[in-house]
């Protein structure tokens, strides 16, 4: 396997959008209390999830191959480029890592809390193999896709406190939502168009969420709009017969997370890492014109 199939297989193009869920999780998770993430501590999250996604992203590969040799015979395994027998091997081997990463950063990093992280992390890489191994035919596939990005918040809140506070778990809710609404998006791909289009209504609710939010700040609304515009701009990919382009709409929707966790950040105050997350989106931009985004 080289290079390029590797990458390919990994979707590492998306990998930004794990980034900023990061860091949303640590400003969500220490907003009310003062706390702030250590360098060792961001770096040890940010490792971990890049090896939850990744492997995950390998699974979905590994689990549709033979969906794939009928539906994308072009795909790495179907293809010959690669054997199921690797990428299975190679995918369960970095959620292994991924909560290698949350123990340690949990019970071996100064100010460690113990052994959340590495439970949540044990829940996440659960909900990423069920949702390989069941999702083609579930009507429950966004909802386990949706808690998958979820448990990231979590678990990078728990690598900074035992106590959660409510701000996050509402924060990942409005993630939960939107991912519902794109992974719905993300099942009609090889169709190419929407057969219903009432489950796209979950993508309103950050903007639900954002609108109860009294005390929003400049900082805040720019995003807001930002993120409102984009979303739109997705959105006509799937609801003007003209512009039907599903996996744009896709790839769109996923570069949108970015935003999404910035708007969450700058919420909460935190005004730097809420631009730092905003270098997430052109970022992801970029990489999709690199390596396929779906």
């Amino acid at each position: 396997m080289n290079i390029q199939v590797a990458l390919r297989l990994g979707r590492v193009s998306n990998l930004p959008t794990v980034w900023t869920n990061v860091l949303a999780g640590l400003t969500l998770a220490g907003a009310a209390a003062g706390l702030s993430a250590s360098p060792a501590q961001i770096w040890a999250l940010m490792i971990s999830m890049t090896f939850f996604y990744l492997g995950g992203m390998y699974l979905n590969d590994a689990f549709d191959a033979e969906i794939d040799a009928a539906e994308r015979p072009e795909r790495p395994i179907p293809s010959g480029q690669v054997s199921a027998r690797l990428v299975f091997h190679l995918g369960f081997g970095m959620l292994f890592l991924g909560i290698a990463g949350l123990a340690w950063a949990g019970t071996n990093l100064p100010n460690g809390t113990g052994w959340g992280p590495a439970i949540a992390g044990l829940a996440l890489a659960a909900c990423i193999t069920f949702y390989n191994w069941n999702h083609k035919n579930n009507p429950l596939g966004p909802l386990v896709m949706g808690a998958c990005r979820m448990l990231i918040y979590v678990a990078a809140g728990l690598v900074l406190t035992t106590s959660l506070p409510n701000g996050l778990y509402f924060g990942a809710g409005v993630l939960l939502c939107y991912l519902i609404g794109l992974t719905f998006a993300a099942k009609q791909e090889n169709l190419n168009q929407i057969t219903n289009l009432w489950p796209l209504i979950f993508l309103g609710v950050p903007f639900a969420y954002a609108a109860s939010m009294l005390n929003i700040d400049q900082m805040s609304l720019v995003i807001l709009v930002i993120f409102l515009l984009w979303v739109l701009y997705a959105l006509s990919f799937l609801v003007f017969p003209s512009r039907i382009n599903v996996p744009r709409a896709v790839v769109s929707l996923l570069a949108g997370i970015c935003l999404l966790d910035a708007l969450l950040i700058a919420a909460s105050g935190d005004t730097k890492l809420a631009l730092l997350a905003l270098v997430g989106f052109p970022l992801t931009l970029a990489f999709q014109r690199w390596i396929p985004g779906t």
